[in-house]
């Protein structure tokens, strides 16, 4: 394989998003190691460290703008809690009071969000830092205030750089979001091309499990790159905004098309086996898949977008394929022709758009460019967030209670075993402890397995290399992995920050004098965290999974009303206006919480398992719900005033009816409503012969829809019937 010119490879590592981060954190903690170096201050190299840590781990995206005062808050809320820790150090039954009450407000504080969640997790993770450099140097410490003075000397560096680094580099994390979006854009595009596999007996149940739990990924790749251009696009107006914003809702409505259905594909391959039109559909959505991987390495590398000239060409077998089967005249599939003839007509206008983002030029018909903002506009609006939370319903203020007791009990447990650098078994609890169970048990594995690896490196590091300069190095280096790591291979992550801690206390003392302590601390901190986590009010998904399912059902209501809105405005096009956008993401972002609610319920113990057979079905049903829904929003006309209006009208009204009545019985654990004979005789009457393609269209799926009523009907009553606890 030939090398790569350097300046394509330099490029290549720029593009990377984990370098500007691990970048940053190279240059703050081998600065501050330098410095201690040359002044022969090592002692106060760990506190700067720790400092710039909490500082990292408190940071968001955002404009340099917004990032600044960001940091000032984040300063603001160190230095309190630094001198507080100080001020009540020495006070062991004030101190533990006090620690629970801050735990439990700066917990509360992430329902403001993501930025103050982030802001409040980093106070926390200093406030304990604080305590572990007062508890190295004795209490109090020869010099007062020493302590808070590093760790904050240490935030305001990292600050600075961060500051400096989204004004120099404002559009690379934009760059870098829609470059992922457009990635796992190809991936779902490729996993949904198998649906259309011309083979009979394939289980599709698992692979539309599997589409469902890859959409909740698009999903959150789409609110990651949306939040990342509002930061962004009134603070720092350009061309360059403009057009990353136009890739955006080109990705929006990529994946309404993508993950739109017109029909049971079983029903498809069945009746169009002798065929090769199922194989052109199959071959053209993967070929769009490698479109969209190729325009993120064209965003993220700022390369021209190699043209395609053979999705073209297959778009055009797929129309050719289609003729001949309408020149076949068969009475038995026209109905189905039909539903092939909409898949082909989405998949064209899929094609355009993927092809269109390419062009320099703005589109006409994008006529809303707003972006919901879904930050507190007041402070009366941020007061209003948390105290809807401050009820022990919601899961965060179960977490907030939960970590606040098992802080208090790893305090007392501290100091009634006298545990040698016990206060990082508060430092593990924090890290370990999660609002749900399954994640809180990864967590414990990785911690545990991580910080022995790391121990086992450090002495190894420690025989290999005596040398404190290279101890050093490899101290930075340590801090730069566990950083570029720590969002994704957390074991080693933990790993590289345990050998961070090993490396940097060696340069002041006995390192090795600190393995055994380490280990045995975070033992015990994961364990309180897992015992905290099942036994203090246990947010148990599936005493939940109604709640969640039911918050599908309304969404996606809200969706269907959007989409008829446009159908029977009058206005000929679609029309991605603000409010069809929200309620189009809002059903998609139910649909993936309902997949993550599952997936923490199968980590579950085994007795607490009790709905996820029926949750696992709600779910195939949900997301083929949103899948019809989706494929009735991708072909948004304008009705024409025609007798069956009327009944499409009627039959839409019926579905959101259903829908709500459904959702109403999930949210309340009522009894579910039993069908009714007008249910049945509105849903028959779309059988009618249309008389435009458009109202094929609208009645074929709304007559799709109308055929999940009773299967979704059936799953929500034993959703509710199941038990929670097996």
């Amino acid at each position: 394989m030939p090398f790569l010119p350097l300046s394509q490879s330099l490029r290549r590592l720029w593009a990377l998003d984990t370098f500007p981060y691990s970048l940053r954190i190279f240059i703050a903690l081998s600065t501050t190691m330098a410095v201690g170096w040359v002044n022969d201050q090592m002692a106060l190299v760990m506190p700067v460290f720790l400092g710039t840590i909490a500082c990292a781990l408190a940071e968001t995206d955002d404009n340099w703008r917004g990032r600044l005062r960001a940091l000032l808050v984040t300063l603001l809320c160190f230095a309190l809690a630094a001198f507080a820790v100080q001020a009540l150090f020495p006070h062991p039954w004030l101190f533990p009071i006090a620690m629970v009450l801050a735990t439990f407000g700066l917990t509360m504080l992430g329902a403001i969000s993501p930025r103050y969640q982030a802001i409040a997790y980093g106070t926390l993770i200093l406030s304990i830092y604080t305590t572990i450099g007062m508890d190295q140097r004795g209490g109090s410490g020869n010099a007062e205030w020493l302590e808070p003075a590093l760790l904050l000397t240490g935030a305001t560096w990292y600050g600075f750089l961060s500051v400096l680094w989204c004004a120099l580099f404002t559009h690379q994390p934009v760059q870098q979001n829609l470059a992922a979006l457009y990635r796992v854009l190809g991936g779902y595009l490729t996993l949904k091309a198998s649906l259309f596999e011309p083979v009979r007996g394939v289980d599709q149940e698992v692979k539309r499990l599997a589409l469902a739990q890859r959409n909740g990924a698009v999903v959150t790749a789409l609110n990651t790159t949306k939040e990342s251009i509002l930061n962004r696009l009134e603070a720092v107006p350009s061309h360059r905004m403009q057009y990353y914003l136009r890739l955006y809702f080109i990705a929006q409505e990529v994946h309404e098309r993508a993950s739109s259905s017109h029909s049971p594909y079983s029903e498809l391959t069945e009746t169009f086996f002798h065929s090769d039109v199922l194989f052109r559909c199959q071959r053209l959505l993967r070929l769009q898949g490698h479109a969209c991987e190729r325009l993120a390495r064209a965003i993220l590398l700022r390369v021209a977008v190699i043209p395609d000239t053979v999705s073209a060409q297959a778009q055009q077998d797929l129309q050719d394929s289609l003729a001949h089967l309408e020149g076949l005249q068969q009475p038995h599939w026209q109905r189905l022709l039909a539903t092939l003839t909409a898949l082909a007509k989405n998949l064209g206008t899929l094609q355009t758009r993927l092809t269109s983002a390419s062009l320099p030029a703005p589109e006409a018909e994008v006529q809303d460019h707003a972006l919901l903002d879904r930050s507190p506009q007041s402070l009366r609006d941020a007061f209003d967030r948390v105290w809807r939370q401050l009820t022990p319903a919601t899961p965060l203020f179960r977490h907030a209670v939960r970590l606040s007791i098992a802080l208090a009990v790893g305090y007392g447990l501290l100091h009634w075993l006298h545990a040698r650098q016990g206060y990082w078994i508060l430092l593990t609890t924090v890290f370990v402890c999660q609002q749900s169970f399954g994640a809180t048990r990864r967590r414990m594995v990785q911690r545990v397995v991580g910080t022995l690896a790391g121990l086992v490196v450090g002495w190894a590091l420690f025989r290999l290399f005596p040398s404190l300069l290279l101890q050093a190095m490899f101290a930075v280096a340590a801090g730069v992995v566990f950083f570029g790591n720590r969002t994704r291979h957390y074991a080693l992550a933990t790993g590289s920050m345990t050998l961070l801690v090993l490396l940097s206390f060696n340069q002041i003392g006995d390192g090795y004098g600190l393995i055994v302590p380490r280990l045995v601390d975070t033992v015990v901190g994961s364990l309180i965290a897992g015992l905290a986590v099942f036994l203090i009010l246990p947010d148990w998904q599936g005493r939940r999974m109604h709640e969640v399912a039911a918050r599908t059902l309304t969404t996606c209501n809200l969706y269907l009303r959007q989409i008829m809105a446009q159908y029977q405005s009058g206005h000929g096009g679609q029309r991605d206006d603000l409010a069809y956008r929200t309620a189009r993401r809002n059903a998609h972002n139910a649909d993936a919480a309902l997949s993550t609610a599952l997936s923490n319920l199968f980590q579950e113990p085994g007795f607490l398992q009790g709905r996820s057979d029926s949750g696992l079905r709600f779910l195939l049903l949900s997301h083929t719900l949103l899948n019809y829904l989706s494929g009735l929003g991708a072909h948004r006309e304008a009705l024409q005033n025609a007798p069956g209006d009327a009944s499409t009208e009627q039959a839409a009204a019926l579905v959101g009816k259903v829908l709500d009545e459904l959702a109403t019985s999930l949210a309340t654990s009522q009894a579910v409503p039993p069908a009714n004979a007008e249910e049945e005789a509105v849903l028959e009457t779309l059988c009618a012969a249309p008389t435009d393609a458009t109202h094929r269209v609208v009645q074929s799926q709304l007559a799709l829809i109308g055929q999940l009523l009773p299967p979704l009907r059936v799953q929500a009553g034993r959703l509710l019937a199941a038990d929670p606890a097996g």
